[in-house]
């Protein structure tokens, strides 16, 4: 584990600089952009000048807003419920805007990636290099390598995975893949599964595509779906196009799996992660200057695509890089070009965090959301002059999430930061291109005013059930006990958010300029449940949706095969608009729970805290898969922490349980979390030292003191904990 050491601060300006963050701009940022040093740190200077007070008026009027939402609850204690009346209280306190008058997007220069393909997305911890380059690199996936290594395809009848490679299980691969290909790319008579040969045939100076079988021929039902060929190392690619997306047939009768395979297919190649979102944010574990760095240097190296991870594989090492793009011929004879990477957005910080990376005039931390808008766009500077080694935008844009904002004002805010930011590097303006997050109540219920803060650079909505969950039960805290989490996502609330989302953003213009988009599927393990399940968010609107990892990406991209995103957009703009009723109805349990519902929800509440809080403090992991308390591995960040810990923390508010019990389980969970890292020899087990054990102390914390935090969110006493670990 890396030591953190007093930080070392070299005045510039009216600022104090951490050396390591000066050495970082001045010596590998900023050289071949020919910035002068002093110039870039008084523009620095200058938007912190300006900003950072208006930032923090923004964080007041959250607490403020919230002051006058748990008053109302207080007075109306006892009582029905009463919309009109709760209503109207949001409307004289400000908490809901007035909506303006129709209106549509009008973000310009757009990479096709996000305006009109439809695919899946990958989120990753861009402090991870490994990590980062593999989400790059995940544009294109093998189907065969996907379906064999995962359980949608079954170990019934001899097909295990174990071992060397299984014929059986290689032969259910094949038949599984020809399946896909006759929804995808359909012949005209016949199937996939029964091709013996995939010819070019060449007439007049333009190459089709026919197939033969051991009787007979056939051509595609759509012949315009073959959109070109290519022959690497003496491989016959040959590129189909269905929604937008691609499909390469790779053609090799010497491969150990093509030579046996009818046609020899060698394998089944698809365009999967379509974008990636390089995380510096709920994924990451970023807590001072010197973990700044290392996310800012990881993002330059995707900008100036020279980033490069080297590992161990068995007795080999291994070096990653970026992807080259993939080069083909079409029917006509000319050179088509598709990038080998996705299209790479940057998640920055919220308002909320402030580091002590930079402190201002008056000692004290900056925003850490306005040091990463200048420092990410900054890198972004070497793909928008064309002096990466690869391209990520074509269009010269630069995409930033911007997550955990509430309200119009606050998109606002973050619109004016990136004009700040665009004056400071001579940017042309809305290069910055802004991805919005639903995830935070008084966005959801604003989202069309939000929407129009930003309409010139929107490029992203999404949902996300996990903090807009954390954040229901925050701003509701003073009405009433909520139910278990399992149950709140059975409320009408729910899905009223997610059908809200998706009307709101299909009406104000989105599609064919910006994504909408869905969840993360968070069992990385249960791909054949995913398969089965999450065309569901496709049907509901999303032409993006969250996947865990490059190969749940493959899998995922089949769905956006099957279903015409853009078509069911347009179907859905003429239904009912969802209601606000049902969103602001909070999820309480208007009942008194078991006590059975309480033991449970208490034991997987404190263990899934405690899996996740103690990677994060004893080694800096912001992400990662941690067994919950039946040993199934699930995905867990920030946001998982927020709404377990705010639950509790609803509880102890409305005494369904005491602190003294929460301890209890608490200490019991910490020995099935220990039990469950045994393996892992750098692990420091927390339950053979209650209370001198710094993680331990951080997970009981978030719970015990999760009511008084600002949103109910887990950063500020996760980085204090953080930082008391580092320094020893």
């Amino acid at each position: 584990m890396s030591q953190s050491s007093t930080p070392n601060y070299i005045k510039i300006g009216a600022l104090k600089v951490e050396a390591s963050l000066k050495s970082f701009v001045e010596q590998e940022l900023l050289p071949d952009l020919e910035f002068k040093a002093s110039e870039y740190w008084a523009g620095v200077e200058r938007i912190l000048n300006e900003l950072s007070p208006q930032n923090r008026r923004l964080l007041d009027k959250r607490d403020s807003l919230q002051r006058a939402i748990d008053q109302w609850h207080d007075k109306h204690r006892g009582q029905p419920w009463n919309f009109d009346s709760y209503l109207g209280m949001l409307r004289d306190i400000g908490y809901l805007a007035d909506e303006g008058d129709e209106f549509a997007i009008r973000t310009i220069n757009v990479d096709p990636a996000i305006a009109s393909i439809a695919g899946p997305q990958l989120v990753v911890p861009v402090s991870n290099a490994r990590f980062a380059l593999n989400a790059a690199n995940a544009r294109w996936g093998s189907l065969y390598d996907a379906l064999y290594g995962s359980d949608v395809i079954d170990e019934d009848n001899g097909k295990t995975r174990s071992g060397g490679y299984n014929p059986k299980r290689g032969r259910a691969v094949i038949a599984y893949a020809a399946a896909f290909l006759d929804r995808a790319v359909p012949l005209k008579q016949g199937s996939h599964a029964d091709v013996q040969m995939y010819k070019l045939h060449h007439h007049d100076d333009v190459t089709s595509i026919e197939v033969l079988f051991d009787e007979g021929e056939s051509i595609l039902e759509n012949p315009e779906q073959f959109v070109g060929h290519a022959t690497r190392d003496g491989r016959l690619t040959l590129l189909f196009k269905n929604n937008n997306l691609h499909i390469e047939l790779l053609i090799d009768d010497e491969h150990s799996i093509g030579k046996d395979a009818n046609a020899h297919v060698a394998d089944v190649v698809l365009e999967s992660a379509v974008t990636t979102i390089q995380d510096c944010e709920d994924s990451v574990a970023a807590v001072d200057a010197q973990d700044k760095v290392g996310v800012y240097r990881n993002w330059l190296g995707l900008m100036r695509g020279t980033l490069s991870a080297s590992f161990k594989k068995g007795e080999r090492t291994l070096e990653r890089m970026l992807a080259q793009d993939r080069s083909y011929t079409d029917a006509n004879g000319s050179e088509i070009v598709l990038s080998g990477r996705s299209l790479l957005l940057v998640r920055s910080v919220g308002h909320l965090m402030t580091n002590s990376a930079i402190l201002d005039a008056n000692g004290d931390e900056i925003p850490e959301g306005i040091m990463d808008a200048i420092f990410t766009s900054t890198c972004a500077l070497y793909d928008l002059r064309q002096q990466s080694k690869l391209r990520n935008s074509r269009t010269g844009s630069v995409y930033i999430v911007k997550p955990k904002m509430h309200g119009p004002e606050e998109a606002a805010f973050t619109n004016l930061l990136f004009s700040h930011v665009e004056d400071m590097l001579g940017l042309a303006r809305y290069t910055l291109k802004v991805g919005v997050m639903d995830e935070e109540r008084r966005t959801t219920v604003n989202l069309k005013e939000c929407i129009r803060a930003v309409k010139d650079r929107l490029v992203f909505i999404n949902t996300g059930f996990l903090d807009r969950t954390g954040d229901e039960i925050h701003t509701s805290m003073q009405a009433g006990v909520m139910l278990p989490k399992d149950q709140i996502k059975q409320e009408p609330w729910i899905d009223a958010y997610e059908r809200w989302n998706v009307d709101v953003g299909i009406r104000c213009g989105l599609p064919g300029r910006a994504q909408i988009g869905k969840g993360m599927w968070a069992k990385p393990d249960e791909m054949a449940e995913m398969v089965a399940t999450k065309h569901a968010q496709l049907e509901g609107g999303a032409n993006t949706a969250w996947v865990p990892s490059p190969t749940a990406a493959t899998l995922h991209a089949m769905h956006y095969h099957d279903i015409d995103v853009f078509s069911q957009q347009r179907k859905l703009i003429t239904r009912d608009h969802a209601r606000l009723q049902d969103i602001l109805t909070p999820p309480l349990a208007n009942r008194e729970l078991s006590a059975d519902e309480v033991s449970q929800e208490l034991r997987n509440s404190c263990q899934s805290i405690l899996g996740y809080v103690v990677r994060w403090i004893d080694h800096g992991v912001g992400c990662s898969k941690v067994p919950d308390i039946n040993d199934v591995g699930l995905m867990e960040d920030r946001a998982t922490l927020r709404i377990s810990s705010q639950l509790l923390a609803n509880w102890l508010r409305h005494s369904v349980c005491t602190e003294a019990q929460v301890t209890e389980v608490m200490k019991e969970m910490a020995v099935v979390v220990d039990r469950q890292n045994s393996g892992d020899p750098t692990y420091t087990a927390m339950s053979s030292d209650f209370d001198n054990n710094v993680a331990f102390a951080a997970a009981c914390e978030i719970v015990l003191l999760g009511g008084i935090q600002p949103s109910g969110y887990t950063e500020p006493l996760l980085h204090k904990r953080r930082l008391q670990k580092k320094n020893g």
